[in-house]
């Protein structure tokens, strides 16, 4: 699955619509997105990346080829308030349907948990939307398991459209926030998993191994706090099996989240059409027994890893 994090951010145009091209052309066809993206970055509002994508559909004509996911409910523009009121996701899905150039949504994501908002008020935007034709699926991303689980009894008891996805941050360095709580919903609810963050800001790829490796992308400060001896166990773990499986540190992370129950797609972005074979290689790669193990016993939570 293509994260569109970087588009019209740390990708230009040009290498933009290399990425997705690239992905596309292997025959891969998942590509996620959000309303908000690049808002973060200085004089952006959010709907650079839809904009980005949409341009790339309008000159490409590869929509019918692609699963498009997008999100609402982050602040967007000067706003540091989350909303998924019912009459604001109507109004915004408007506005995501004209950046990208299409006239539905396959997978439309409550983005952030809007706290002020009864559970089932954004379900009943979606059912309006999905009615419409304008949205196929819906899913949910950083919920928490009782808000999620809220959630679902509305749309069991209120005859609601269902979250059928989940999007948690979820990765060899980030286990606990999904394993402790939210997996068994998935798993007993049958929620398709799509974690972002698969490659930890680009930590578990291996170019950030000393603060000095911190200045080599603008996404360098995120890693910081995986520079650990839990961290560096995990990147020599990952060093360990790319080597015996002749690959890269990349293919292997994702690889071993493939492993994991619930798993649909882990979520990754690029920025070169060189990036994106590392990340196919990694939907490829078979994980023996070992590998697993010794993955998980490097990013272990709740205890002490161990060293290897």
């Amino acid at each position: 699955m293509l994260g569109g994090n970087v588009f019209g951010w740390t990708a230009d145009e040009k290498a933009s619509f290399a990425v997705l091209d690239a992905f596309v052309d292997a025959g891969y066809d998942f590509i996620d997105t959000a309303d908000v993206y690049s808002r973060w970055v200085p004089g952006h509002q959010g709907g650079e990346s839809e904009s980005m994508i949409g341009k790339w559909l309008g000159l490409s004509k590869k929509r019918n080829k692609i699963i498009l996911a997008t999100k609402v409910g982050a602040p967007m523009g000067s706003s540091t308030t989350k909303n998924l009121k019912k009459d604001y996701i109507l109004q915004e899905v408007e506005a995501s349907l004209k950046r990208l150039q299409t006239d539905h949504i396959d997978l439309y994501q409550s983005h952030w948990d809007d706290l002020e908002t009864p559970v089932e008020e954004p379900l009943q935007a979606y059912a309006t939307l999905i009615k419409a034709g304008k949205v196929r699926v819906i899913g949910a991303s950083n919920f928490s398991a009782e808000r999620l689980t809220a959630a679902l009894k509305a749309s069991e008891t209120q005859h609601l459209p269902r979250y059928e996805s989940l999007q948690p941050m979820y990765n060899l360095m980030e286990r606990e926030g999904f394993e402790k709580d939210l997996l068994a919903i998935c798993e007993n609810e049958g929620l398709g998993v799509l974690p972002y963050y698969s490659l930890a800001s680009g930590f578990l790829t291996g170019k950030y191994r000393t603060e000095a490796d911190l200045n080599k992308s603008p996404r360098g400060a995120g890693v910081k706090k995986y520079l650990t001896p839990k961290g560096l166990g995990v990147l020599h773990a990952l060093d360990i099996i790319s080597d015996r499986r002749n690959t890269d540190q990349t293919a292997v992370a994702l690889a071993w989240l493939l492993t994991r129950p619930t798993i649909t797609a882990p979520l990754a972005s690029a920025t070169s059409a060189e990036q994106v074979k590392s990340l196919i290689k990694g939907v490829q790669l078979k994980l023996h027994p070992e590998d697993v193990s010794l993955l998980d016993e490097a990013s272990v939570w709740g205890e002490s890893s161990s060293q290897i």
